[in-house]
């Protein structure tokens, strides 16, 4: 007599390995393969809806956080983000991790591969399905920053990625948009004696745009974490005013008021390592490292790191490192967004995104001022 099957349980672990769709090291198309989460966790996020919207070609584009921003849907914190008008026609990254969870977070093909190759037509044939569009109405990037950063080498212009804001502006120049937006780090403006960031806004001027820059704080709009940004905005002489200071969002919080991780995180504290997704934490043990210290429970997050080597900082209850779930909440990414393909490749999505959030209150800016000066 044979012994019947027992019916187990697939444990699901989001350290899982996922197929890359066509994996090469040129250039290639990364679509969807679907949660490990089931329908729970999958996003809602199909851009379907009808009407005017504005496209969008994305450069940088990471895990998502800054399209996120600009599609906006999403909740966080008990708070709704509205959908709004812009629509990502074509995305692209040069990390294969970060391509896909891109691809299953927002159910869109981004192409994954090196910018410049890309930009030469040094790519494979099976690219011809997504090639960049010809013109677009916005263009978003959040340029490398590691090289402008004050925690990293601060090498800017000298190194790679220190130009590649220079794609950027190539992409500019064959798609002619309305509006571009990119964002970087608070040590842009101090780089080379704050001749950088000058050198960055001439290049860009030189195509026809009023440019203008401001630095944001994340948590003065609702985000658990003190990271500086600068946002760097052009609008199209010939078709728009100046994005002026006044263009720029206001801040929704004051110090007195930024939400912290308590508020954020308090939730995970007292739930097992894999019992949330992307709730599993870095093992490495405490050194003299940066990244080595507790967070506070009633102040906002530190700046999340994207190289760390597992030196992400301790949760404020001494026991155990912050989660890539719990830097994700820093981070202010909805719950619904799981990062591929490990707990490493994680943090790093996480460390380099824009927050959602601050995304969003400067998505909400660029709609309204696109809605009151477009005739």
């Amino acid at each position: 007599m044979k012994a019947k099957k027992k019916n187990k349980k697939k444990k699901i672990i989001s350290d899982s390995k996922v197929k890359y769709v066509n994996k090469k090291r040129n250039p290639f198309v990364v679509r969807e393969t679907g949660s490990l989460y089931g329908e729970k966790f999958l996003s809602v996020n199909k851009q379907r809806e009808t009407g005017k919207k504005y496209s969008v070609v994305s450069l940088f584009s990471g895990c998502g956080g800054l399209d996120l921003g600009f599609i906006g849907g999403f909740d966080f914190l008990n708070d709704k983000y509205k959908k709004n008008k812009f629509k990502v026609d074509w995305a692209n990254d040069i990390d294969e991790h970060s391509c896909q969870t891109f691809a299953n977070y927002f159910k869109h093909p981004v192409v994954c591969g090196d910018i410049t190759q890309i930009l030469n037509g040094k790519y494979s044939a099976n690219l011809f399905d997504q090639p960049l569009p010809s013109k677009a109405d916005i263009v978003l990037g959040g340029f490398p920053c590691q090289d402008f950063s004050h925690a990293g080498k601060r090498k800017g212009f000298k190194s790679k990625r220190g130009l590649l804001y220079q794609s950027m502006i190539d992409v500019i120049r064959r798609t002619n948009p309305l509006v571009f937006v990119a964002e970087n780090v608070k040590g842009l403006l101090t780089m080379n004696g704050s001749e950088a960031i000058q050198i960055i806004v001439r290049d860009f001027e030189a195509l026809g745009y009023y440019v203008h820059y401001h630095l944001l704080i994340a948590a003065d709009f609702g985000v658990p974490q003190t990271r500086e940004r600068v946002i760097i905005i052009g609008t199209k002489k010939n078709k728009l005013p100046p994005f002026t200071e006044s263009a720029f969002p206001k801040p929704m919080r004051t110090k007195n008021s930024w939400i912290s991780l308590k508020e954020s995180l308090g939730d995970l504290e007292r739930k097992k390592e894999g019992e949330f997704p992307n709730h599993f934490w870095s093992k490495a043990k405490k050194n003299n490292g940066q990244g080595n210290n507790m967070v506070s429970a009633d102040k906002p997050g530190p700046t999340m790191r994207t190289e760390h080597h597992g030196n992400i900082e301790f949760h404020w209850n001494g026991k155990r490192r912050l989660s890539a779930r719990e830097a994700a909440r820093i981070q202010s990414f909805p719950d619904d967004f799981i990062f591929y393909p490990s707990t490493s490749a994680a943090y790093k999505q996480i460390g380099n995104a824009v927050p959602p959030v601050l995304a969003w209150h400067i998505a909400v800016a660029v709609e309204n001022f696109l809605n009151k000066n477009l005739k």
